[in-house]
């Protein structure tokens, strides 16, 4: 159990140095490079099928010190970095993995001192990279619908800090029903249906402020990202997927390596307008059928619902096209496809 108190002299990095603590933990590489996650016990042993390793031979020694198992296998012993104990740490639900972490936190320029708002914490694993970023002098506020899931997160970063972080505040509900009145810098949506928490967020967000989706499926993805675009308060939605292919190189045998991180989900990240203000209409038509009779989801302002029957001239007119662009458009010429 990690002390809930915060101690003295708490830089809030979680970055430990020193000599190797009981309580803490320890990275294990064998000479295959495989790792193995452990937390030191004074008495306690880690078994291998090469042998055990006692940890009071790790205990009171050097971060990068080498321990030999009782098969005479050799280990690297390591202090975890946070990309490390992300993907070690228990967990309830999926974690957001180190690679879209790192975009995010890029994308939506989170800065020391920001207040920011997370829905769908999880266990915590981007709960600590936003902590980090932010430091002790912002606010994150942590919204989790279930009740075990926000005590996993809880867990995982007092254990990776050494206290709770005077900076986060774990509320457990429905983002809508009981989501705070504080104004927020940042906002990042993890969670099934964030179209449903757009206007609730939208209210919080300062004009300027940067809001992150990150969704699992093209249904998903789609849905979202026209949601804010009906919304009209949003800049254009930008979404990205990110993928990371390592890489061998060994004297001439250069080559991609047989490890590589794919699909996981996909980020949507768009910026909040000032109070009152709308979004500019697109001047580039969306592709033909896009939302045809068969879409059936939130509709883009200034884009004809087929089954309300044409839009008149002057509306489109009103959407920036140039009149030569509406007759092209309504005759059906290619030179309607893009009117930049």
């Amino acid at each position: 159990m990690t002390d809930p108190a915060v101690t003295e002299n708490q830089d809030w990095s979680g970055i430990r140095t020193g000599l190797l603590q009981a309580g803490e933990r320890v990275s294990l590489f064998d000479p295959k490079g495989r790792r193995h996650s452990i937390k030191l016990k004074e008495g306690a042993t880690f078994h291998t099928t090469k042998g055990a390793i006692p940890h009071d031979t790790l205990i009171g020694g050097p971060d990068g010190v080498v321990v030999r198992s009782a098969g005479g296998v050799d280990y690297l012993a390591l202090r975890p970095l946070l990309e490390e104990f992300t993907v070690s740490m228990p967990r309830g639900a999926a974690v957001v993995y180190p690679k879209d972490a790192a975009q995010i936190l890029m994308y939506t320029d989170m800065f020391p001192g920001a207040r920011v708002l997370e829905a769908g914490v999880g266990s915590g694993a981007l709960s600590l990279s936003i902590l980090r970023s932010i430091g002790p002098a912002g606010k994150l506020y942590s919204y989790e619908r279930r009740q075990d899931f926000a005590d996993i997160a809880q867990q995982n970063v007092d254990t990776f800090f050494g206290a709770r972080h005077p900076a986060w505040e774990v509320r457990v509900g429905d983002l809508v029903e009981a989501i705070g009145d504080e104004p927020i810098d940042r906002a990042v949506l993890d969670m099934l249906a964030p179209w449903e928490c757009i206007d609730a967020v939208g209210e919080r967000l300062l004009g300027g402020g940067v809001l992150c989706c990150y969704v699992a499926t093209t249904t998903q993805l789609g849905r979202t990202m026209d949601t804010l675009r009906a919304h009209g308060g949003w800049t254009e939605p930008e979404a990205v997927e990110v993928t990371v292919r390592k890489w061998h190189a060994e004297g001439l045998a250069v080559r991609p390596g047989h490890g590589s991180a794919g699909h996981t989900g996909f980020l949507i990240f768009t910026r909040r307008l000032a109070t009152g203000v709308t979004a500019p209409l697109r001047r580039r038509r969306p592709a033909p059928g896009a939302y045809g009779v068969d879409y059936s989801g939130p509709r883009p302002r200034g884009v004809e619902d087929p089954t309300q029957g044409p839009e008149p001239v002057e509306a489109k007119l009103d959407s920036g096209l140039e009149p030569e662009r509406v007759e092209s458009a309504e005759a059906g010429s290619p030179r309607s496809a893009d009117v930049d």
